[in-house]
């Protein structure tokens, strides 16, 4: 209690001299002072302890004012000399504004960039500017950003072009050069600075204060008590869920209390959890030292005096005040950067260094506070951000450093401030030059890798936690480095050559020690044991591949440069290969008349490595001097002689002799480790820097040796050698009856090295190896990716490698090789190929995985079937090589490879050798083809036979030399063409001697004087006419053959089908209108109109069609009899305010609510559905007992939720797995007999009635016991005699046998259950009220669902619907048999009330009150049980008839009395109906006369009928639906089409007239009298004068809220959307309501309530207020629609905003514009309103298990 005493007193001792507080004459006596400093501070010690602190909790509001006032005003006022709100105003007008725009982005803001003209994707505009400049036109990015950055509007190096928007926009007569200070006095610029010097230094010491109990010296307060404040700090080790439990049990506060604690530390990085004396708060600290010092280092507490808080609150205050002075004026701006970078008297630091350099010893909160002043002063003064980046560069290890050993997230570190300036170009340039930042970011990254192997090689095997955690804070110095190289400099100094080669030797040190690190060895015998790391280096991999790319880059940008980079990256790989000599022998290889010296190696049992990036980068820069022709002008200043080939394709060639290995399943035994750095080497993020370059080297080194020579190698490496070597090998090899696997292994081997040699000589398209632009290289890609499928822009962006721009330059070349397909209402656009790209297909395209190639040679295959064409898949014609690689083609005409092509042919001449396979033979023939692809190219493009240096056809032609006569590869071809088992390649090898013959021809006629064109053309037009007849022929055959199948299949369908007539009769409506039924029992001729109420309705004849049905789950068929077995639908039964006009109702008390009558705002009601399948009740009972018993077995064994919940009843239907939660039972047409006699008018049944209810009055008390005697009633007086026939004693047999009674207890007490939302009781009086409105909901949203959809009323509904309603509402009527009767009657009686006034009845409800169509189902369901009593041979027909007179006449009222357009603005249409207008305006001013000024006049007639007719239909349609189902009457035609003649044939349907009128005339004398009392109701008044709540009719169907065409504008309303709990924090995941647009704080602690005794997250209770427990939400920043369904039930589903590529972007990972797609908006509200939100729940949840275990209920 004390704490609060004093709390009290404090203000009013304060309060006089706050009063007497001058800020003015307190400046008088600054201006006086001698020493300024130690005034103020004077000032500040005195006052700052006297506002902030002073007690447990920090009160912002006040100790803002008393700040302002006491503090700030006296800074101001010596800063303007004068008042402060004039002088800031001087300033700020005569301020030229800045073009720099300067705005932070606050978390979740949308941020855009533009891909074609920003310099790199740092570049980002805010939406103000983005929406005002030239970029909105161009393709944009657009994301949300994570806080912390800003607009970089106005700054001319980030944008190539228009970097202004139009309020940036520089003026022309702008003299930006000027100073600033110019415009100021001298003597304000004194004030300014020493003012600014003298607060600066006092916000930095006392931030990077660290004494908890003193102050700086002049501070000290000048009294001091002991009041401490114990402060507990964030880190990023502890959950949130550990610190609320230590707090707890450290402070004794709530749970409640401790959350808001932990939200507070996460938020704002420190947080005081206890304010006392010294004592009391040192014993918290050890509490929750203690508590959290077990597994980790414990969390950071410290007990500080109150004093030093209150002035690190005012220090943080007077930061903020800062960036608030400058604002006005960029003088001030100016002046604070001065003060800022001063240096000390001794030149040591000044003070920004020294907030830098503290950086990770200061809280959260500090630091962002320190970092947007950063920004707003440094970094928006060109002159000073190049100050400030010099310095930042100076302390960039130390800061680095600091920043490794913190444990906060980047964006809170200093070091985040690097993307501000390293991606500036020319302060990068400068950095690099004066700061050599390039070579300082290297070795501080290769510094704190510190685990090396003994060759100095990084080692990541045994990596602690800490040491991972680590390595994850060091990659972000990659990111720098990436940011200094992003633009590549286009005018080179000495000097900035001489510092980038200096970056590029630290460089190349850092690849050395990544080249050959984490070897792998071939495990032979057993498996591996443990799997070995390898993530680490490939993460290392993965983040450099985009700045090894970028030093090529740089490299070519500079002839000089690239000859040093190239110079230095070799030696580095000499001293590299030194080092490696383990393993290897000399060996001397010979074959085929050739030898060569090489070493032996052998891979499947030697070390080798996959990490190769020095070779790599060689590779990657010997490519450049072809492309450069650095290598053709200055030859003679590169080593190229030196280069030793077989060196360099050594490692790379072991590389890629591991994948053939892994691949042929060698390397089983090596665990997934080995199988993942495959997949990576070749994935499309690494292979650019990794497989491709390997390829390149071979590539280099292939142009450089003899082919024999590389191809030995080649062979030796793979370890095929020996079976091509021997002389005989063609033979040998398959005598060799080896081991199985073995012999499978070399199959795939051969295959392998084969495909490599295609693609060493056909992998041209990289510019500086064939003459090829860069975007061919693109194009290839993207064809070839289509030739699989047809694609997804998405799928393509993935499939293509990005460069550091995060582009793939697809967009430019995209439409010359695809076209696009748009989506429907669901998939994706697709791009499809142009058929005349077909033609460059390569299948042994070398980026193709193993399955990517079958789908494409399968694809491609079909393709030229159906185009009819050979089925061969020719190798594309290939671009020109460069010079430096032109020797590459010589490969294919060596003489090892065609040894090598020779020995698979004639292996393939035996079928049964097993020692070749298909694939290698495809692969042999494709070689075949391109070498003489090849050749003909160099035939047509030379005109002088002996230029031509290829001569393979020469060459394939010669036989096989002696000893061995083996023949010419030619001969074995034309043997093999006619080979049976080679059927599939028969195409392929007519085309290779096709070709052989055209090319010799050509040659021939090159060789002689050259004949007339196409000499040698009739040869092939031969064999080309030959081939047509024959494909002709295959084709005629193939049409037959589909012919016959197509007959048989059809004759067997027909035979299906009459053996399972059953299956095909699906509908179970006895009686449909399309059947013979409605004709055969021709009508008599006053039946002759159908009528579905009243005595006339229509009956079917007696012949009436039994109803048979099958159940689902013994497949026994069964007719539905009311004493026979009962027979059940699967239902779901929930509650629902898909129709509500009134959300803001709040939930009723479900124990005391009284359900009986409908409110007309429908606010909540009960839906059934069903999915339609039929069951026996027994069959049902004993499926859900099954479905119990393993729920609760399921529970013992593991805690995962199932899609549905037992517990509630819930089970998925057994055929359709569609969830349920009841069943309905199957109830057939109760049969009525057609009553011949006179039947009463509406008089006489009124007054018939009436005295049935007096006597069952009489009768309900006569069962009461007496002690509830009715008072009024002395015994003397009787009841009045019930009328003729009416017996209200008599008991009625019961008609149904007891399962089906069972089952109506079952159905009626589950709608009561789930519509109440109470425990299930049997006996409630309310359970039948529940089952008629149910009835009646479900009708009318069904009525309201055809108006939305535009389906005429009868014979659209899908038959399950149909089934539903059926039962429903012939369950309605039957209810009454299993509750007391009794308590229906008495329902009965107190439903007429509203319409007829009963003086026993209490409180009856004013017309206005009452939802009509819910009283018309609930009368007619509740009229069986008054009419069982009565013998007199009145039919319940007619009472369905008067009951529907008299409410469809209330329901006249209602409308009159509520939906009368105030303005007429429709104009009247001519011709009509007089004598309606008449009636209608007779009417109205009678209701008029009895009501009185509530309601106006309205004169025309027309008006008022046409409102009526509006206002009405929904109600006779239900009605309609209603009596329908009830009767099984079949529909007139007229109403299954969709037409204008509606009202006429409803009303005869209903026999109403279709005057509605004549009901209140032709019956006036009773229906006044009704009248007058429905308007003399006591509430009837307040209703109308009540607008708001006032419904009208017809009521609108609700739609989904509208949504922005454009969805950054939902962003930006999210982005501005703060958590409405704690205060002003920006809500990490705001979530829209689709349903009423309200914003929620989902996901979070702070918005967490309380539900049901359950913490539930803000959209889960959302849903209870809103949906009735149905949520549909959008997530903003996620870009996905959110399905909720209770509180355990939920699943994510596209969202409706689309790209221009027709595709969703959930998660907004790609960036690419969304807009509205309508038609899946219109999807998602067809979902809701037919209210299968939670079916589709259950149907996703069912599909994908992960959706199951996550915690929807805290959304």
């Amino acid at each position: 209690m004390a704490a609060a005493e004093t709390d009290r007193e404090v203000p009013s001792a304060l309060c006089s001299e706050f009063l007497n507080f001058s800020a003015k004459d307190t400046v008088a006596k600054w201006l006086q002072a001698t020493d300024l400093p130690k005034e103020v501070y004077q000032h500040l010690a005195g006052y700052v302890p006297k506002i902030y602190c002073l007690g447990p909790n920090l009160n912002p509001t006040s100790e803002d004012l008393l700040a302002q006032l006491l503090l700030q005003a006296p800074l101001e006022w010596y800063l303007c000399g004068e008042d402060p709100l004039v002088g800031l105003a001087k300033l700020e007008k005569n301020n030229q504004p800045s073009q720099l725009c300067g705005h932070v982005f606050k978390v979740g803001e949308p941020t855009y960039s533009c891909r074609e003209c920003a310099a790199d994707p740092t570049c980002v505009l805010c939406m103000q500017c983005f929406l005002g400049s030239v970029h909105k036109e161009h393709r944009y990015r657009m994301t949300t950003s994570g806080g912390g950055g800003f607009c970089d509007c106005g700054d001319t190096e980030a944008w190539k072009k228009g970097p202004y928007c139009q309020k940036h926009e520089p003026n022309i007569c702008d003299s930006s050069q000027e100073d600033p200070l110019a415009n100021l006095s001298a003597d304000m610029i004194a004030r300014t600075y020493n003012i600014f010097s003298i607060m600066l230094k006092y916000a930095v010491d006392m931030l990077t204060w660290d004494k908890e109990d003193e102050l700086p010296h002049g501070l000290e307060p000048p009294e001091r008590g002991d009041t401490y404040y114990c402060m507990l700090f964030n880190d990023e080790v502890h959950t949130y869920e550990q610190v609320i439990y230590t707090l707890q049990k450290a402070v004794n506060c709530t749970q409640k209390e401790a959350v808001s604690f932990a939200t507070t530390v996460d938020r704002d990085g420190r947080k005081s959890v206890r304010y006392g004396d010294f004592q009391f708060c040192e014993q918290a600290k050890s509490v929750i030292v203690r508590n959290t010092s077990r597994q980790s280092k414990p969390l950071r507490v410290q007990v500080m005096h109150s004093s030093v808080v209150a002035h690190q609150c005012f220090a943080l205050k007077a930061l903020t005040w800062f960036s608030h002075v400058i604002r006005y004026s960029d003088a001030l701006r100016r002046i604070l950067c001065q003060v800022g970078l001063q240096r000390g008297p001794e030149g040591d630091n000044s003070l920004v260094d020294t907030l830098m350099l503290c950086d990770s010893k200061m809280w959260k909160g500090a630091r962002n506070v320190y970092h947007q002043l950063y920004m707003s002063s440094l970094l928006m003064d060109l002159k000073y951000k190049k100050l400030f980046a010099i310095q930042f560069a100076k302390h960039y290890e130390r800061l680095q450093s600091d920043y490794v050993k913190d444990d906060h997230d980047r964006e809170f570190s200093v070091t985040d401030l690097s993307v501000q300036m390293f991606t500036v170009p020319s302060l990068a340039r400068m950095l690099i030059t004066e700061e050599n930042l390039m070579t300082t970011i290297i070795r501080t990254f290769v510094d704190h890798l510190r685990h090396r192997d003994l060759q100095g090689r990084f080692q990541f095997e045994r990596y602690t936690a800490q040491q991972a955690f680590k390595f994850r804070r060091v990659q972000s110095l990659i990111g720098d480095l990436k940011y200094v190289l992003i633009s590549r400099p286009t005018e080179w100094t000495n000097r900035l050559r001489e510092k980038f080669l200096e970056g590029l030797e630290a460089f190349l040190e850092l690849l050395k020690c990544m080249q050959g690190m984490d070897p792998v060895v071939r495990q032979v015998g057993q498996h591996i044991e443990m799997e070995p790391e390898w993530e680490a280096a490939f993460t290392l991999q993965m983040k450099l591949t985009h700045i090894i790319s970028m030093i090529q880059e740089w490299c070519a940008s500079d002839d000089r440069v690239l000859i040093e980079a190239y110079k230095k990256c070799l030696t580095v790989l000499t001293h590299c290969h030194s080092g490696f000599a383990d393993g290897e022998q000399p060996i001397t290889l010979s074959m085929c008349g050739h030898s060569v010296d090489t070493i032996r190696y052998c891979i499947s049992q030697e070390k080798v490595s996959i990490h190769l990036p020095v070779s790599r980068l060689l590779a990657g820069l010997h490519v450049l001097l072809s492309k450069t022709e650095v290598a053709y002008r200055f030859p003679e200043q590169l080593p190229l002689s030196e280069l030793s080939p077989p060196m360099l394709i050594e490692h790379p060639l072991r590389c890629l002799v591991l994948c053939a290995q892994v691949h042929a399943g060698m390397w089983r035994r090596n665990g997934f480790s080995l199988v993942n750095q495959i997949y990576y080497y070749h994935n499309v993020k690494c292979r650019v820097e990794m497989f491709d370059k390997d390829l390149m080297m071979l590539q280099v080194a292939a142009s450089m040796m003899d082919p024999n020579h590389f191809l030995m190698i080649m062979l030796s490496r793979f370890e095929l050698f020996h079976i091509f070597s021997s002389a005989d090998c063609r033979k040998r090899y398959n005598r060799e009856s080896a081991n199985k696997d073995v012999v499978q292994q070399n199959s795939t081997l051969i295959e392998e090295v084969l495909h490599l040699i295609m693609m060493v000589v056909g992998e041209r398209f990289v510019a500086g190896i064939g003459q090829v632009e860069s975007c061919e290289e693109l194009k290839r890609e993207i064809i070839h990716q289509l030739c699989i499928r047809p694609m997804a822009h998405s799928e393509l962006v993935k499939a293509l490698p990005e460069n550091e721009n995060k582009e793939t330059g697809m967009e430019k070349v995209i439409d010359s090789v695809a076209s696009f397909k748009k989506p429907g209402v669901t998939g994706r656009g697709l791009y499809e190929l142009r058929p005349e790209c077909a033609k460059h297909f390569n299948l042994y395209f070398h980026h193709y995985s193993r399955a990517d190639q079958s789908k494409a040679e399968e694809a491609q295959r079909k393709l030229k079937r159906q185009n009819g064409e050979d089925s061969a898949l020719l190798p594309p014609s290939l671009p020109q090589l460069c010079p430096l690689f032109a020797s590459l083609v010589n490969i294919l005409q060596c003489d090892v490879l065609l040894g090598m092509l020779g020995a698979v042919l004639q292996w393939a001449m035996e079928p049964s050798g097993g020692h070749w396979s298909e694939s290698m033979l495809q692969r042999v023939l494709h070689l075949i083809g391109m070498a003489l692809l090849e050749e003909q190219q160099q035939l047509e493009s030379t005109l002088d036979d002996n230029e031509v240096t290829f001569s393979f056809t020469l060459k394939i032609s010669r036989p096989g030399e002696a000893p061995s006569t083996s023949p010419s590869i030619l001969a074995v071809l034309e043997t093999l063409q006619n080979a049976p088992h080679l059927e599939v390649h028969k195409d392929m090898i007519r085309w290779i001697l096709k070709t052989v013959v055209s090319i010799k021809t050509m040659r021939e006629r090159t060789a002689a004087a050259p004949p007339p064109e196409r000499a040698g053309g009739w040869q092939e037009e031969m064999v080309r006419d030959k081939d047509k007849a024959e494909r002709k022929r295959k084709a005629e055959m193939a049409r037959l053959r589909r012919e016959k199948i197509m007959a048989q299949m059809s004759e067997m369908q027909k035979h299906f089908i009459n053996e399972n007539k059953e299956l095909f009769q699906q509908s179970l409506e006895e009686l449909d209108a399309s059947t013979s039924a409605s004709l055969e029992h021709s009508p008599s001729s006053w039946d002759s109109v159908l009528v579905c109420v009243g005595p006339r309705r229509w009956r079917g004849g007696r012949g009436e069609r039994r109803q048979v049905v099958t159940c689902i789950l013994c497949q026994e068929e069964q007719e539905i009899r009311a004493d026979g077995r009962a027979m059940v639908l699967a239902a779901f039964v929930q509650r629902s305010t898909v129709m509500s006009k009134n959300r803001k109702r709040p939930p009723h008390d479900p124990e005391s609510y009284d359900p009986i009558f409908m409110h007309p705002d429908l606010s909540f009601g009960t839906h059934t559905g069903s999915c339609g399948h039929i069951m026996h009740s027994h069959c049902w009972q004993r499926y859900f007992e099954a479905v119990q018993a393993k729920e609760q077995r399921r529970q013992q064994r593991l805690r995962v939720h199932t899609s549905y919940d037992v517990e509630n009843g819930e089970f998925l239907c057994p055929l359709c797995e569609c969830l349920s939660n009841t069943v309905i039972p199957l109830l057939p047409l109760t049969k009525t007999s057609c009553s011949n006699g006179e039947q009463p008018g509406l008089v006489q049944w009124l007054n018939t009635t009436s005295q049935q209810i007096k006597a069952l009055h009489s009768a309900h008390r006569k069962a009461k016991p007496t002690s509830v005697a009715v008072a009024g009633q002395s015994e003397g007086v009787e009841a009045p005699p019930p009328p003729e026939g009416f017996r209200p004693d008599h008991t009625p047999i019961n008609p149904y046998s007891s399962s089906i009674k069972e089952m109506l207890t079952t159905f009626g007490t589950a709608t009561y259950k789930v519509g109440l939302k109470v425990h299930p009781n049997e006996q409630d009086p309310r359970v039948p009220i529940m089952c008629w409105t149910s009835c009646a909901y479900t009708i009318q949203s069904v009525e309201r669902l055809l108006v939305d959809e535009q389906k005429p009323l009868f014979g659209s509904l899908p038959c399950r619907q149909d089934d539903c309603l059926s039962s429903l509402a012939r369950f309605g009527s039957a209810c009454w048999t299993v509750s007391s009767l009794a308590t229906v009657q008495s329902h009965f009686i107190r439903l007429l009330a509203a319409l007829l006034p009963d003086p026993q009845v209490e409180n009856s409800r004013c017309i206005l009150d009452v939802d009509m169509f819910h009283l018309l189902v609930s009368l007619v369901l509740s009229y069986p049980a008054v009419h069982c009593q009565d013998s007199s041979g009145l039919s319940t027909d007619i009472a369905e008839l008067h009951l529907l007179h008299l409410v469809t006449v209330a329901h006249l009222v209602q409308i009159l009395l509520t939906s009368i357009p105030v303005e007429l603005t429709m104009e009247q249409e001519s011709g009509g109906v007089e004598h309606e207008e008449e009636s209608v305006c007779l009417l109205y001013n009678t209701l008029r006369s009895h009501i009185g000024s509530c309601v106006y006049e309205v004169s025309s007639g027309w008006h008022l009928w046409r409102a009526v007719k509006a206002g009405i239909l929904p109600f006779l349609r239900g009605a309609a639906l209603f009596f329908h189902h009830l009767h099984g009457v079949p529909t007139p035609p007229e109403l299954n089409a969709p037409g204008a003649s509606e009202w006429e044939v409803l009303c005869a349907y209903l026999s109403l007239p279709s005057n509605l009128l004549q009901l209140f005339y032709s019956y006036q004398e009773v229906l006044e009298p009704l009248l007058q009392g429905w308007c003399s109701h006591p509430s009837m008044r307040q209703c109308l004068q009540s607008p708001e709540t006032l419904i009208s009719f017809p009521r609108e169907s609700n739609k989904l809220i509208e949504l922005p065409e454009d969805y950054s504008a939902l962003i930006n309303q999210a982005s501005s959307f703060t958590c409405p709990k704690s205060g002003g924090d920006k809500s990490r995941a705001p979530t829209l309501c689709l349903v009423c647009g309200a914003l929620l704080c989902s996901q979070s602690y702070c918005c967490q309530t309380e539900l049901e005794g359950e913490d539930v997250g803000a959209c889960t209770a959302h849903t209870f207020a809103c949906g009735a427990g149905v949520g549909i939400f959008l997530r903003v920043r996620e870009s996905q629609v959110l399905f909720l369904a209770g509180k355990t039930k939920g699943c994510f589903y596209a969202p409706p905003y689309l790209d221009d590529y027709g595709e969703t972007d959930q998660g907004l990972r790609r960036g690419n514009p969304l807009h509205l797609c309508r038609e899946r908006y219109r999807k998602i509200q067809k979902l809701w309103r037919q209210h299968s939100i939670t079916e589709e729940i259950g149907h996703a949840q069912e599909a994908n298990q992960t959706l199951v275990g996550i915690d929807w209920q805290h959304l």
